[in-house]
């Protein structure tokens, strides 16, 4: 049997409204929200009885999907996100965008950061790395 698709990644999130204005600026589409709770959960998951509630982010070509979670219960145990970009384990997502400039422009406005700079890679793409909500790290990509 052969893979299929990626069906979603997951982010955990402390302030998931503001979150969800954030990727919704960057372009991407509320598909869903739900409260996922109960021992059924807990056995995909292996942390017992949880109750987390999720939004389901969609970009605009139906083929990417970010699952951002809160966890009610049980609690958060550990804060990656201001980890560098040379840190082991899950780093970024990146974006393909239109004009990386109107793109920044907008998400500063939700508090956005640029990490390093806007660099031009070949005369094939211009990239930079911005921190988002709660200092998530998050690449953008402008093909020229």
């Amino acid at each position: 049997m052969a893979l299929k698709r990626m069906d979603n990644m997951g982010i955990v999130v402390e302030d998931l409204d503001a979150t969800i204005a954030f990727f919704l600026e960057l372009g991407l589409d509320l598909e869903g929200r739900a409260t996922i709770e109960g021992e059924w959960a807990g056995r995909v998951t292996g942390l017992g009885d949880q109750c987390v509630e999720i939004a389901m982010m969609r970009t605009p070509d139906g083929h990417g999907r970010l699952e951002l979670s809160r966890f009610l219960a049980p609690a958060v145990v550990a804060d990656h996100r201001n980890a560098p970009v040379n840190a082991l384990g899950y780093l970024r997502v990146m974006f393909a965008v239109d004009d990386l400039d109107d793109t920044l422009e907008r998400v500063r406005k939700h508090g956005a950061q640029l990490v390093g700079e806007v660099v031009d890679y070949k005369g094939v793409y211009r990239l930079c790395y911005i921190r988002g909500p709660e200092g998530l790290l998050i690449g953008l990509a402008e093909e020229l």
